[in-house]
């Protein structure tokens, strides 16, 4: 009978293993072939070798992108982009949802539900009003003509996230601090702050992705290529009559690499979040 269970156990952990494996393999095979596509040339890429390795490492696709397509610029500015919005929006957010969870004041379940109806309203909807408005106060085509509406767009997601987890904050905690002789503002950023880490890396993930690969606001917003984003200049290399997609690889890697950067530097901050959330809830 101990045989029997032992052998049950291991059929059940190799099993469990292929299972394990067979969904790292298909999460892991896209990254695989976007690296591989983008060391390609339009022959390999459209028949002769589209799964495998490359015949010849094209590195000179990395090279051109860098170089002669402007990738360097373009990813420059949506780091400026995304890191602007990401602490602007953390900031304000963290302090609109400790106001809203925390403050007791008769409007907040309205301006709570101002907030929440920002989700609910599509970025295309806002498109046309949000280029009339911008145009007329002069600041379409410029780098606020972005980060205005990115920032907006993101207050809302990081809002919810947050004022869930400020309701999960013991009252007690911030009783003690009023005692101890702390005002308000000694409280918020030296004693709720560091609780709320891993809300604040939650919402800040989900900013940056939004932010790095967004592309309907710049692709209209923003006219010059010197305020161009990552997304916008990949989708310049296609041309009219010819397009080299291993060059459009090799920018779509280079937009990648720091979005999975960001991943592992906060997955863990993430985890705590969900776990937090899950023990409260």
């Amino acid at each position: 009978m101990k045989g029997k269970k032992i052998t049950s156990k291991k059929v059940n952990k190799i099993t469990l293993l292929l299972i394990l494996s067979l969904i790292a393999i298909t999460q892991l095979f896209p990254l695989y072939w976007l690296i591989t596509f983008s060391l390609k040339s339009n022959v390999e890429i459209f028949g002769e070798n589209i799964i495998g390795l490359p015949k010849q490492f094209r590195w000179i696709n990395y090279k051109t992108a860098l170089t002669d397509g402007g990738i360097l610029q373009y990813f420059l500015n949506s780091v400026f982009y995304s890191f602007v919005t990401v602490v602007v929006s953390g900031l304000f957010s963290a302090m609109a949802a400790y106001a809203i969870a925390r403050m007791r004041w008769k409007l907040r379940g309205f301006v709570f539900g101002l907030f929440s109806l920002g989700i609910m309203i599509p970025t295309q909807a806002a498109l046309l009003p949000l280029f009339q408005v911008l145009d007329r106060l002069g600041l379409k085509g410029g780098y606020l003509g972005l980060l205005i509406p990115y920032i907006s767009f993101a207050l809302p997601m990081s809002i919810m996230i947050l004022t869930g987890f400020y309701k999960g904050i013991p009252k007690e905690i911030e009783e003690a601090a009023y005692i101890d002789g702390s005002g308000i503002f000694r409280c918020f950023l030296e004693i709720i702050l560091p609780i709320i880490k891993p809300a604040i890396a939650t919402a800040s993930i989900f900013t940056f992705l939004g932010t790095w690969n967004e592309l309907m606001f710049a692709n209209t917003l923003v006219d010059s290529s010197t305020y161009r984003t990552l997304p916008v200049g990949i989708m310049s290399f296609a041309g009219q009559y010819s397009t080299d997609w291993g060059l459009i690889g090799a920018g779509m890697v280079i937009a990648t690499l720091p979005t999975i950067l960001i991943y592992f530097l906060l997955s863990n901050q993430v985890q705590q979040s969900l776990v937090a959330g899950a023990v409260k809830g």
